[in-house]
C-alpha cells in the first residue's frame, strides 16, 4: 500500500532547514482563506490546532493537519508535498527562503 502523505526530496532538504532555525514543525493545510488551500507551516509552539482539525500523518517528524471537512475531501488521496517558487508572501515559514510548500493529490485506487 502506498503511503497516504509523502515528500519530495526538495520539500525534505527545506524541512530539515526549517527544523533547524525553528525547532519543531507543524504543517496544516490552508482552509483557503488568505493563503488559497496552501500547506502552511510554523513553529510547532506558535499553532493552535483545535477539534475540527485531523492529523493526516507526518512529514519528518511533523504533524500534517488539515479540517475535517478538508479530511472529507482528500480521505482517498496520496498527498504529496512540495515546493515551488515563491509567490505572494505568506505566513508560512518557507517563504523567507524564497520558496513555498505545495500540495498534489492523486486519487488512490
Amino acid at each position: 500500500m502506498k503511503e497516504r502523505l509523502v515528500a519530495t526530496a526538495e520539500a525534505v532538504a527545506i524541512i530539515q532547514q526549517l527544523k533547524e532555525k525553528h525547532g519543531e514543525l507543524i504543517f496544516h493545510l490552508s482552509g483557503g482563506c488568505c493563503d488559497g488551500s496552501a500547506p502552511l507551516c510554523f513553529n510547532k509552539e506558535e499553532f493552535y490546532i483545535d477539534q475540527s482539525d485531523v492529523l493526516v500523518g507526518e512529514i519528518e517528524g511533523n504533524g500534517f493537519y488539515m479540517s475535517r471537512d478538508q479530511w472529507n475531501y482528500y480521505q482517498n488521496s496520496r498527498l504529496t508535498l512540495d515546493i515551488i517558487t515563491s509567490g505572494p508572501s505568506s505566513f508560512s515559514l518557507e517563504t523567507s527562503m524564497g520558496v513555498r510548500f505545495s500540495i498534489k493529490s492523486h486519487i488512490l485506487t
